[in-house]
């Protein structure tokens, strides 16, 4: 993430700001053109808020056309106006701004409907009077329920990572594509009756919200012997799934992503109840960036995923402060500049290779220095720079796509009925109930693993967005593998 500054006084600030420390101003995220601004209230106007732009070379963006004139509205050289988004006023988390011609009016609570009519007859409250929601939030359609407030806390923490994983996506221009829904985010807390899943389906991303607490998130990592497993990383893999289905099996490039990635329909339950019991793996460093990679090309691609958005937010950040880095050694001391990654024209990825590693040379040295675990406790091998190659030039589209041919016949998978006993691993904190893969077109793709049966979710309430829909209540599917919850955290 780079550096913000604030537009008034021109004090350094951080893109989960709220108030300026340096003259008070309140802040707010512009989604529209990616950059942190002070506002005030609209002297006109109290739900209003106007951009002050005192600092040289802060106004805003020009070369927009010109609206048609109103004798109602302000001057034309007045400056923008923006809404705070509604879980900025009622929770105090969000800080992204609603341009006043954006922004989507909020449904009904679930309790404002009996139970049964969730999604269906839940009218929404007229627009004028329903709170707006920012593009961040909107996504977002099913929360916790808020009235207990550890789970108002792990939203709020949740909502700050999605926030940054769209940030990363807006800069690669991908957070929103034309003729696609999603993502859609569900966020939800385990029951005694209903485990939830953490896992995408259809472009439903699910998290269990037990992931926002330090303590269960570093148990299920130590269960798991995981290396490294955050919220940013979950959102981040689970959007690599998302992604999958858009960019490569809808984009085109699928018989270009299995010359790198393997073939995606071997079978995803057997490759996971395969991966569970022959734990420990080894000798996969060179072509895989973690272990859960190797169960199966999807989530191969969905880990290096997360491994590219990793890695270009980090030297963002790098750049940002004109980070310069150099390794004295016997023979010189060679010296690398750090690439913004999401400059113009695009960074070639060698040059981005270049800076990554002394970069994460650095910031492991500069943890250990502090006593705390390696922050990056990854290797690259050659195979794993291909496959970072391969998203790199994906999300540029620097690849040529091959339409997707209609498939000629179909066929179902076998699905096993349970998984093996795991093999020297400790279970998965979440095991639950998976449905077998979608039926597969005869040498054709397949979508991306489905989050498949979760029972009922007690007190679970919809967003104030846009969407609201009743949880996920079909029962697993008769004979569907038992398969231990995959570790999808990287």
């Amino acid at each position: 993430m780079r550096l913000f500054h604030c537009t008034h006084c021109g004090s350094l600030v951080f893109f989960d700001s709220s108030e300026c420390l340096g003259c008070g101003s309140a802040l707010a995220f512009d989604p529209d053109r990616l950059e942190m601004m002070a506002l005030q209230p609209a002297a006109d106007d109290p739900t209003l808020w106007e951009r002050l732009n005192d600092v040289p070379g802060a106004s805003p963006t020009a070369g927009t056309a010109p609206a048609p004139v109103d004798a109602s509205a302000p001057p034309a050289d007045a400056a923008p106006r923006y809404r705070m988004c509604a879980n900025r006023e009622a929770h105090n988390a969000c800080n992204f701004a609603i341009p006043c011609d954006a922004g989507a009016p909020a449904a009904a609570p679930m309790d404002a409907a009996p139970a049964d009519a969730v999604g269906d007859a839940a009218a929404a409250p007229a627009a004028d009077a329903a709170p707006m929601l920012c593009v961040s939030c909107q996504q977002t359609r099913i929360l916790p329920d808020l009235s207990d407030p550890n789970n108002v806390r792990r939203w709020t923490n949740i909502e700050i990572a999605k926030r940054r994983l769209y940030y990363s996506l807006a800069q690669l221009d991908i957070a929103q594509i034309e003729g696609e829904a999603g993502p859609v985010y569900e966020f939800k807390a385990d029951t005694p009756e209903a485990p939830v899943m953490t896992g995408h389906d259809a472009g439903v991303i699910t998290l269990n919200v037990a992931e926002a607490d330090d303590d269960e998130r570093t148990r299920r990592r130590i269960e798991l012997g995981e290396p490294y497993r955050t919220l940013l990383g979950h959102l981040r893999h689970e959007s690599g799934h998302y992604y999958w289905d858009v960019l490569v099996l809808r984009g085109g490039h699928v018989d270009a992503y299995r010359a790198v990635f393997g073939d995606e329909r071997a079978d995803y339950g057997e490759a996971l109840k395969a991966h569970y019991a022959s734990a420990p793996h080894t000798g996969w460093q060179n072509d895989f960036i973690s272990d859960y990679a190797t169960s199966h090309p999807w989530e191969d691609w969905a880990e290096t995923w997360a491994h590219y958005l990793h890695m270009v937010d980090l030297l963002e950040t790098a750049q940002s402060y004109r980070t310069e880095v150099a390794i004295p050694g016997p023979l010189g001391e060679p010296r690398y500049a750090m690439v913004n990654p999401f400059g113009q024209p695009v960074p070639d990825f060698d040059a981005m290779m270049e800076a990554w590693v002394p970069l994460t040379l650095l910031l492991n040295s500069l943890n250990r220095s502090l006593g705390q675990l390696d922050a990056y406790p990854f290797a690259m091998g050659v195979g794993v720079k291909e496959k970072l190659r391969f998203v790199h030039s994906l999300v540029h589209g620097q690849l040529t796509p091959v339409p997707v041919q209609p498939p000629e016949q179909v066929q179902q998978q076998p699905a096993p009925t349970e998984a093996p006993p795991l093999a020297d691993a400790p279970a998965p904190v979440d095991a639950a109930g998976m449905a077998a893969p979608a039926p597969v077109a005869a040498g054709g793709p397949v979508p991306a693993p489905a989050l498949q049966g979760t029972a009922p979710v007690a007190a679970a309430q919809p967003n104030d967005g846009p969407v609201v829909t009743e949880p996920m209540d079909a029962p697993v599917a008769e004979g569907a593998p038992l398969a231990p919850e995959p570790a999808i955290q990287k």
